[in-house]
């Protein structure tokens, strides 16, 4: 066995983050790896310190093999179908698809939609729901809750609604974000996903989006991620 082959895979997986999807790309790959837990401070939400002796950004997930070290959920998913795809199960034949073709451009399109895009309504949701409940003098509340309120309505909410339109007429054409097959695409959106349902006031009016979700729950590697690395979404 090659010296690159014997080398652990370990993920740095903090709860309730990104590191989700790649736990799940692992496990529908079927390869052996190695998952060290984070845990999130209890008061402010964030990451520990600790993850910044893996990478100096102190950010989930990270992966380590040997002495390579490498961040960024997209940067990730590339490295290991680059690694793993060739020896995938067969239903994984289109981890990657053929460039050139349509379902290639469908899969960039949605890598870099996921956090290039959605991400960031998705933050900015969590966040301004956030604030009003955070410590602060009794007479700044009610203005902090109006000012988010605002924002959301005016703002995000719009945003939002017009990404899960998008996503769910999409989906109505699509079995997966490349097409008919499960693609990369469909691991770095489905955080996205989980997260846009549970956030998006209007997550339940959209079919499609909602069936899509299902497929990916059905599938044995994302029920066995989810027992291992516990809930996608951060609640709030």
């Amino acid at each position: 066995m090659p010296a690159t082959m014997a080398r652990m895979l370990t993920l740095h997986h903090l709860e309730t983050s990104r590191s989700q999807r790649i736990l799940w790309l692992l496990e529908e790959l079927g390869v052996p790896y190695d998952m060290r837990r984070y845990q999130r401070d209890p008061r402010t939400k964030l990451a520990p310190a600790t993850l910044k002796a893996v990478h100096p950004l102190g950010k989930s997930p990270v992966i380590t093999e040997g002495e390579d070290v490498i961040a960024e959920s997209g940067a990730i998913i590339e490295y290991l179908a680059e690694r793993f795809a060739n020896s995938a199960p067969a239903d994984l034949a289109h981890l990657v698809p053929q460039t050139g073709t349509p379902e290639h451009r469908q899969c960039r399109f949605w890598m870099h939609y996921a956090e290039g895009s959605l991400m960031n309504w998705l933050v900015m949701k969590l966040v301004f729901r956030t604030i009003p409940t955070q410590p602060m003098p009794f007479f700044v509340r009610p203005i902090a809750r109006t000012l988010c309120e605002q924002v959301q309505k005016k703002l995000i909410d719009p945003n939002l609604a017009t990404a899960l339109a998008f996503m769910d007429a999409h989906l109505a054409q699509h079995r997966w974000f490349a097409g008919e097959h499960l693609s990369i695409a469909d691991f770095q959106m489905s955080f996205a996903v989980e997260a846009a349902l549970a956030r998006a006031d209007e997550g339940a009016r959209h079919p499609h989006l909602l069936a899509y979700r299902e497929r990916m729950h059905q599938r044995p590697a994302y029920q066995r991620a989810l027992a291992q690395g516990g809930p996608v979404v951060m609640e709030g």
